[in-house]
């Protein structure tokens, strides 16, 4: 089953994402099995290309799996995150030219 995770950081904590940034996608490659598309949401900054969060999407056998995988990102261990949201998700459209 697919799962959507949503990360909001923490105001003021770019530094600790970037700190923390190689050993976040060190976990994710491990992973990449279970990863359909992933990355930070922009919208911080005076430019507006600053992250401010994450958006995931995983494949899970049930929703603890997803929490888990959310719970053992670096990033959650580092405290970045001020919240968390995991929903089940369906794909219904995938239009793979705008992947990459």
């Amino acid at each position: 089953m697919l799962f959507s995770i949503v990360c909001r950081d923490k105001p003021n904590s770019v530094e600790l994402r970037m700190a923390t940034r190689p050993t976040h996608l060190e976990y994710l490659k491990a992973r990449t099995d279970n990863i359909l598309v992933g990355g930070p949401v922009l919208g911080g900054g005076a430019n507006g290309e600053e992250p401010t969060g994450s958006h995931l999407i995983v494949e899970a056998p049930d929703l603890a799996a997803a929490k888990k995988f959310a719970d053992d990102d670096p990033y959650a261990l580092a405290g970045l995150f001020e919240s968390v949201d995991i929903r089940p998700w369906r794909k219904v459209f995938f239009n793979a030219s705008l992947a990459e």
